[in-house]
């Protein structure tokens, strides 16, 4: 419509004024939300979305995050960490400082206390990675349960599940729950002060990618969420000395999901791992600032939930073939836990250019060096074959002690040869052919008399420092042909 007199004009001027000061007097008084992009490796912010991170170099990391003006005030976690008035940080001679109080804490269940190095550190921070229905809350809770019979009370925080499914899960493990608290929450201010005023025997998050601060503008999930809640209950484990689990979610790469910061933080970093439509999981620990991280807890999965095997050999060798060629049993070293293991191997004419090498639990740079070794200093003709390598169980076997073994069930298979049934074999080779000694071959004698076998075939350095042993032969091999020919003649 035209403005058609001045008075018209003037007040038209006027209101437009009026509407454009609301405006900018609003704008300044809203905080604007921005988009920023941060690395879940390695945290590393930036204005653009980038595919591969200018800092760590990892790709499709950047994810984004919305920031506004209120999160740069001093969050709970910062807050928490100040000291009170009046006082101030005083270094103290390492001599002067007390251990007293730090005893471990059994959980009652020995293989995941064997894992985490004897029982759990008053005011340590545990995290637990796996695969989707792998165990993990399952583990958790029965060991909740247990140490809050010890000494009550014991704190279960939930952020995925309704206290409902946690009362159906318990009742399937025939857990009746009297000194168990449950928690169905995922606001980190209230779960702090719940465990501030319980003071539990221990707690278990479930999950930490769930539980947000309400002060951030970010998503659950997000890497400035994860690692400002993580910090919060960090001070909390330390300062009330209550130690803590935080159960982590797994990306499709398997890998733990959020910031690598994470795994920094935290004290220890356990991984349930689990062979395709096996019921058997095995817990390992990646990271451990209180033991070894070198042990692993078997457990198996039933109805009632899960049970702890006692004696891991007996479950990987039941199922061994009798008179098989290219199967030799391996007494590995996992940790301190001498392990005997089927190790399994397939020799076949390859009808391409390109013969392969296939290994599982096993490395398959190893596999094709030992081919090498094979065909240069045993005379085998393995370069033109399909090689295929398995560990029986979904054992993945570090140990350099399996390269005799591997090296044996090569050659039988090869020669269609079967090992006399008792027998195992262990011992590291060099390229030059010769049988390297190993560590502490004593239990790993031991490991296999116990379970009845008559004969080893280790390497001669080793046997200098081997106890004598009765009832069980002891032969001792130099290169890789004297294995061989003590083995498959």
């Amino acid at each position: 419509m035209a403005l058609r007199t001045r008075s018209e004009r003037n007040d038209f001027r006027s209101d437009f004024r009026r509407t454009r000061a609301v405006v900018v007097y609003t704008g300044f008084a809203m905080a604007k939300a921005k988009t920023q992009f941060r690395c879940t490796a390695c945290g590393y912010e930036t204005a653009k979305w980038l595919g591969k991170c200018p800092d760590c170099g990892a790709w499709s990391t950047l994810q984004e995050e919305k920031v506004r003006a209120a999160d740069k005030a001093p969050s709970h976690a910062a807050r928490a960490f100040r000291l009170p008035e009046g006082s101030s940080a005083r270094a103290v001679p390492l001599v002067d400082v007390s251990a007293e109080g730090t005893h471990r804490t059994l959980s009652g269940i020995s293989e995941l206390d064997r894992v985490l190095g004897g029982g759990l550190v008053p005011g340590s921070l545990v995290l637990v990675g796996g695969d989707p229905g792998i165990g993990k809350s399952t583990l958790l809770l029965q060991a909740l349960a247990r140490l809050g019979d010890v000494r009550p009370p014991a704190l279960y925080v939930t952020g995925e599940e309704s206290p409902e499914q946690v009362k159906l899960r318990a009742e399937r493990l025939g857990i009746d729950g009297k000194n168990l608290l449950l928690l169905a929450e995922t606001r980190a201010d209230l779960i702090a002060d719940a465990i501030a005023q319980v003071k539990p025997v221990a707690v278990v998050i479930d999950s930490i990618q769930t539980v947000f601060d309400p002060e951030l503008a970010s998503a659950p999930g997000s890497v400035s969420q994860i690692r400002e809640v993580a910090a919060r209950l960090l001070y909390l484990a330390k300062s009330l000395h209550v130690p803590t689990f935080l159960v982590g979610h797994m990306t499709k790469h398997g890998e733990l999901a959020g910031p690598r910061v994470l795994e920094h933080m935290v004290d220890t970093v356990l991984y349930f791992e689990q062979s395709t439509g096996s019921p058997y999981r095995i817990l390992r620990a990646h990271k451990n600032r209180f033991g070894s991280t070198n042990e692993i807890g078997v457990f198996e999965m039933r109805a009632s939930g899960l049970e702890v095997v006692t004696n891991p050999s007996e479950l990987f060798l039941a199922e061994r073939p009798e008179d098989a060629p290219g199967s030799v049993v391996l007494p590995a070293l996992e940790g301190t836990r001498p392990v005997l293991v089927e190790v399994q191997a397939l020799v076949s004419p390859t009808n391409f250019g390109n013969p392969r090498r296939t290994c599982l639990g096993f490395d398959s740079a190893r596999a094709a060096l030992l081919v090498a070794v094979l065909e240069r200093k045993a005379g085998l003709g393995l370069l033109g074959c399909d090689v295929f390598v398995n560990v029986a169980g979904g054992m993945t076997i570090d140990d350099p002690a399996a390269d005799l073994a591997v090296s044996v069930a090569l050659a039988s298979s090869h020669k269609n040869k079967p090992l006399e049934r008792r027998t195992v074999v262990f011992g590291e080779v060099g390229l030059a052919g010769e049988v390297r000694a190993v560590s502490q071959p004593d239990i790993r004698v031991a490991e296999a008399q116990k379970l009845g076998f008559k004969r080893v075939i280790m390497p001669a350095a080793s046997v200098k420092r081997l106890a004598p042993t009765k009832g069980i032969s002891i032969v001792a091999v130099k290169t890789i042909s004297e294995a061989l020919e003590e083995t498959l003649g």
